[in-house]
């Protein structure tokens, strides 16, 4: 049978298209409280819950230290792809293991890395404890108590559904939560229409029956996982989060569609553009479509967005729900750039996203005194290490030999590890110095760049001898040159940037402050000859030339990659720092 558009009507193409997500929001409006949400850990990323792709790598790397002896210090960077392809080479090479990206690998390796469930609920538990609703799940909560969402199902751990719903209800005994200590509500609860209803089909977080391995997830509960069979014969189900993952649950959505009339009101797979469900999912929806099933794949960004849509196209949301839900109208996501047109223009930023930072430097115990003391000492070695001051010692990027023959004299006592949390270094002025001088470093070896570093800081200028290096094309043509004499005067100008690094939004930034740069400056006659000519130069760049010259430093630290990785002394025998600068700034946009 041909698949079906969101009203119903059939498509020509043989499996579930990507539907327009402003069809699913037209219809929400009249069939909401028909439709019941199933959310999986996509929709608690935002809540600083880990995904399961995240704690997969953690268990693996847990597993191969212990095994290998060596220190976790030394794998600090779960997303090192690097460091990634070293741990699976480990585990292919002895067999036993899933192949990676498995459905089964995160059951597979939390039960090898922690046999004992005590020790995997303590380890969930830190994890969950900490963690705070998102906007989705203040809007999710709200839509609740509006009464336009009646169910939820999750197989989350976390209790961020129950806190929202606190925080909307002001009580907590407004949701009915059932468990699989409790499975027998959630029957009750449908047959008694009690809503709204919240089904935790992996358990809650301080269960004694957390279900998380392959033999657990095989024996999930037999009445909780009826329940829902049962209630997806009344209503329709909208999936975002999830990929389709555990077995037992992609059964019990079979089950259900072998029931008469499933899924009365629809159903919705939402997805990022760039996490396709997985085979089971995809079979499930193909099986949906032969049955002549509304089935429906959405194509969304995150759940925080999806719910804000759903709000703001709700007619009749009580002022007060609204009232609070403005009050975390802050949202924020990857997003694609959107095409052209009459809509509400996209502001761009100077922003470039840093998806890869430096998280582990030297630490050098040693008798040197302060940070000046460190500066001297780094002059002396003609700059071969970066280094600075804290009070647990000298932190350095750098080659081993150079950083102990730097410090040799002031008798090193302890030379190992630090641990560089990006998250924090604004209140850290030495690590955030280090990371600075670091990325200088970087910018400068990798690109036509000299570092002209101040007490303003580092300030990035054109380099004279490689100005025909063909990757500052693009800067020339977009501000007509890019070095010259200033008129009336013996000076000579460049372009140039300045930067700083910045933690914002759980992500660390570049942001570039275009500037122009004049070389052996003295400050004298010339004063406002010089002021003069860099304000008119800058002056001139409004929307378009500007967003010209952010392509143009774009093109230079990437070319038409998405991402370029550059380092700061690209060594194999120290601790060096690497950077991964991504190509597109940040934007906003309505």
């Amino acid at each position: 049978m041909a698949p079906r558009n969101i009203y119903g009507e059939k498509e020509a193409a043989s499996h579930p298209p990507t539907q327009d997500v402003a069809e699913f929001l037209r219809l929400y409006q009249v069939r909401g409280h028909q439709i019941m949400w199933f959310l999986g850990a996509g929709a608690s990323a935002a809540a600083g819950i880990p995904t399961a792709y995240h704690l997969t790598w953690d268990f693996k790397r847990s597993i191969y230290c212990a095994e290998q002896r060596i220190s976790l210090r030394t794998c600090p960077d779960l997303g090192d792809t690097t460091l990634q392809a070293r741990i699976q080479q480990y585990f292919d090479s002895r067999g036993g293991y899933p192949k990676q990206d498995s459905p089964d690998e995160y059951a597979f390796y939390f039960e090898a890395a922690f046999p004992n469930e005590a020790d995997r609920r303590k380890l969930l538990d830190v994890h969950v404890v900490a963690a705070r609703p998102s906007f989705g799940h203040l809007a999710l909560a709200g839509l609740m108590k509006a009464g336009k969402v009646r169910v939820v199902w999750t197989t989350n751990f976390d209790r961020t559904i129950e806190d929202a719903a606190a925080q909307m209800f002001r009580n907590t005994g407004s949701l009915v939560t059932s468990t699989l200590d409790s499975a027998a509500i959630a029957l009750d609860a449908l047959n008694e229409s009690r809503w709204p209803l919240l089904g935790k089909l992996h358990g809650d977080f301080q269960s004694r029956r957390l279900k998380n391995t392959p033999e657990e997830l095989r024996k999930q509960d037999v009445l909780l996982r009826g329940a829902l069979v049962q209630a997806c014969q009344r209503s329709g189900l909208a999936i975002i989060g999830y990929s389709g993952r555990d077995a037992s649950i992609m059964e019990a959505l079979e089950e259900a569609m072998d029931e008469t009339n499933p899924f009365p009101a629809g159903l919705f797979w939402f997805h990022r553009a760039d996490q396709k469900p997985l085979d089971a999912a995809r079979q499930f929806m193909a099986k949906a479509e032969a049955k002549g099933i509304a089935m429906h794949l959405l194509e969304v960004e995150t759940f925080d967005e999806l719910m804000a849509d759903v709000v703001n196209l709700t007619p009749d949301l009580p002022p007060e729900i609204s009232s609070a839900l403005d009050k975390r109208a802050e949202r924020v996501s990857n997003a694609p750039i959107s095409a052209p047109g009459k809509l509400w223009p996209i502001i761009r930023l100077n922003a470039f996203p840093i998806f890869r930072a430096p998280t582990l430097c030297r630490r050098v115990v040693c008798s040197i005194g302060g940070a000046r003391e460190v500066r001297e000492a780094v002059i002396r070695g003609e700059s071969k290490i970066l280094a600075g001051r804290r009070s647990l010692g000298v932190l350095a990027f750098g080659r081993d030999e150079d950083v102990r023959s730097t410090f040799d004299e002031f008798t090193i006592t302890e030379f190992d590890f630090h641990n560089l949390d990006v998250s924090q270094t604004q209140n850290d002025h030495a690590e955030l110095g280090l990371l600075y001088d670091a990325i200088a470093r970087a910018l400068a070896r990798a690109y036509p760049l000299i570092d002209h570093r101040s007490r303003r800081g580092h300030l990035m200028v054109c380099d004279p001898d490689r100005s025909t290096d063909p990757r500052l094309g693009p800067l020339t043509q977009a501000v007509g040159g890019i070095s010259g004499k200033i008129p009336g005067t013996k000076f000579v100008w460049r372009e140039a940037f300045r930067f700083r690094i910045e933690h914002r939004l759980g992500r660390l930034w570049l942001l570039l402050e275009p500037c122009i740069w004049v070389e052996g400056l003295e400050w004298g006659p010339h004063d406002e000859t010089v002021r003069d000519f860099q304000r008119e130069r800058l002056a001139t760049r409004y929307n378009k030339n500007w967003n010209s010259l952010l392509d143009a430093w774009s093109n230079l630290f990437t070319g038409v990659a998405e991402a370029a990785e550059i380092r700061a002394f690209d060594i194999q025998d120290g601790v060096d720092a690497v950077f991964t600068i991504g190509r597109v700034t940040a934007f906003s946009a309505r």
